[in-house]
């Protein structure tokens, strides 16, 4: 898979189809991959690709004041399924223009949870990594450890639909069709099973740990405004207090905000340095919106989304009166 991501990248550049080509390298610890931007062909040889490249790297296309959007390079991008989610999204809202990208789709089994190797090296430093067909072997000072990937890839990719690119110009691998069998809203079925008060003292035992950082905000490929009502003075939106209803109003206008436009990569739960399932909520939404609009963001880049467009047989159920 390496060997024919990098000759890949390398024939797109002799063939000057690309100026750039954003994909992931070798990060400063084991367990970390981090975003590299390759501008020649002896440049390819930094790339890998493995269950640590968790980054959504379209987040670059619109973060940073587009600079690379604008740029009018022709940029070739490396992507997993949801990370080619987020384009589709980027082209249908006019923030990219297609025809500027070169989307090349990898094979994707899932990420590793890095909380979930912690737990299996009971909190030990991580100075070795070997990456296996089937395992991983962790190691440090006097440890030693292999661990089956299916034991610690990130929840949100055991219940993922579309692991691999659905839109792409270049494949490494061979892609697979969407997983009609994922159990894509297990957690919030049983979410949805409480009661309203077991989900309400849910939702405030884990959203009192917020610290408002705002990271699930910053990381997340979907928030792209150039200002965010939290940042506004005038009017102010919600309180700038650590109390908990100030934070549900950010979380829960942040997930409004993305309703019927996140792609379910999970960069928002890597982020949050309080562990709180930031997931929950996008994936109620998104079972609404799939529900009632039969639509799931980032998979047709001639569909509309869906809280863009109407059409007259759609459930009125939410209408009072």
């Amino acid at each position: 898979m390496v060997k024919m991501l990098r000759d890949t990248v390398r024939k797109l550049f002799d063939e000057k189809k690309v100026d750039m080509v954003i994909g992931w390298g070798e990060g400063t610890l084991p367990l970390s991959a981090t975003p590299v931007f390759i501008e020649n062909a002896d440049e390819a040889d930094t790339l890998i690709w493995d269950e640590r490249c968790s980054n959504n790297l379209a987040v670059y296309l619109t973060k940073d004041k587009r600079h690379l959007v604008k740029s009018g390079k022709k940029i070739g991008i490396v992507v997993k399924g949801c990370d080619s989610r987020s384009l589709v999204l980027y082209a249908v809202e006019n923030q990219i223009k297609r025809e500027n990208l070169v989307v090349i789709g990898v094979t994707c089994d899932g990420v590793i949870d890095i909380k979930k190797v912690m737990k299996r090296t009971e909190g030990k430093e991580v100075l070795d990594l070997r990456i296996g067909d089937k395992d991983i072997t962790v190691g440090g000072r006097g440890f030693e450890t292999v661990v089956a990937k299916k034991e610690i890839i990130s929840d949100f990719c055991l219940h993922c639909a579309h692991p691999d690119a659905p839109v792409h110009d270049l494949f490494i691998g061979q892609p697979r069709p969407a997983n009609e069998k994922a159990d894509v809203y297990k957690i919030v079925d049983d979410f949805e099973k409480l009661s309203a008060d077991e989900r309400w003292n849910s939702m405030v035992e884990s959203y009192s740990k917020c610290v408002r950082c705002y990271a699930c905000r910053n990381v997340c490929p979907s928030c792209y405004c150039n200002e965010c009502f939290v940042d506004q003075n005038d009017p102010q939106w919600i309180g700038k207090s650590p109390e908990i209803t100030d934070t549900l109003i950010f979380h829960m206008g942040r997930n409004m905000h993305v309703a019927g436009r996140c792609v379910e990569c999970g960069a928002c739960e890597r982020a949050c340095p309080a562990d709180i399932d930031l997931l929950l909520l996008n994936k109620k939404i998104a079972k609404e919106i799939s529900e009632r609009f039969n639509y799931e963001a980032g998979l047709d880049i001639d569909e509309k989304p869906a809280l863009a467009s109407y059409c007259e047989n759609e459930k009125q159920d939410f209408i009072m009166g």
